[in-house]
């Protein structure tokens, strides 16, 4: 039985030492699309999960697993693939943009799953090229859990930028809450969620990537509005990152039932996270 998930620290560092030797331009390609990792016979740490849940908000001890936790556990599979020498872009720059997660129905946390990851494709987007990841949990042969997520590699590109299409007016998301985020956010999500990256661990290590602080992991941010959103147990969720948090910092949630943001303080708070949270229907 194997309960994850492993430290990245070993995956991050060979990450950085190959991402100087990968400049990708249009039209890169990846020979290993398709190509799955997966664990059998994958049980949680429940210790590391209860950690997990305390620090995105979640209530603890609760017998389904929190909404975010299985890209968690899937995580280091798809970091063992992004800094593979075969992968085409660098793991160092790579932002991850998107996600969409479908729960079909809620995992148990003491079940024992098939984990499997992959790169379903790379797509070109008009600052460089997008890896598209899919992670699915299985119990007894059927997905329970699946995400997409999107990383974008920012590169030369031939394309001419295409003009932004005007936003639907829509009604503000009304602010609930306001949260004071500790500076110690990033090392408390990094030591329940194995994601060492040092952007957001201490400011000294953030400023060698270009960081005033340290910024929160972009999975914290969705797991934090989604504790306290909330979500049925068959559940489609989407959200965009659109902006990094730094720490320590205030941020606003907002939410109306459906639709959520993430967004600095004030009337002219930048948005940070947004997304939308649709029940799945029978």
């Amino acid at each position: 039985m194997l309960s994850g998930p492993p430290s990245l620290g070993p995956r991050l560092a060979l990450g950085a030492l190959r991402s100087p030797f990968k400049r990708p331009g249009p039209g890169v390609a990846f020979s290993g699309t398709g190509d799955r990792l997966v664990l059998p016979d994958l049980r949680v740490d429940l210790e590391r999960l209860a950690a997990y849940e305390r620090v995105c908000g979640f209530p603890t001890g609760e017998d389904a697993l929190p909404l975010t936790y299985p890209h968690v556990l899937g995580f280091p599979l798809a970091m063992r693939i992004m800094s593979g020498r075969g992968f085409p872009l660098p793991l160092l720059g790579l932002v991850h943009t998107s996600i969409e997660i479908t729960r079909h129905t809620a995992p148990a946390a003491t079940g024992t799953y098939e984990l499997t990851v992959y790169v379903e494709r790379l797509a070109a987007h008009r600052r460089g090229t997008e890896a598209v990841v899919v992670t699915e949990l299985r119990e007894r042969g059927a997905v329970v859990w699946e995400s997409t997520s999107t990383y974008l590699a920012r590169h030369r590109t031939e394309s001419v930028p295409a003009a932004e299409s005007p936003a639907a007016t829509r009604e503000p998301v009304p602010v609930l809450d306001e949260w004071r985020l500790a500076a110690d956010v990033g090392r408390r999500y990094g030591a329940a969620s194995g994601d060492r990256n040092p952007i957001h661990l201490h400011a000294l290590t953030a400023r060698l990537f270009g960081f005033p602080r340290a910024i929160a992991h972009g999975m914290w941010t969705v797991a934090r509005c989604l504790a306290a959103h909330g979500s049925p147990p068959a559940v489609r969720v989407r959200a965009e990152f659109r902006a990094p948090v730094l720490l320590p910092g205030t941020v606003a949630f907002a939410s109306d039932g459906e639709r959520f943001e993430l967004r600095g303080t004030g009337e002219a708070g930048r948005v940070h996270v947004k997304g939308r949270v649709d029940p799945l229907r029978p």
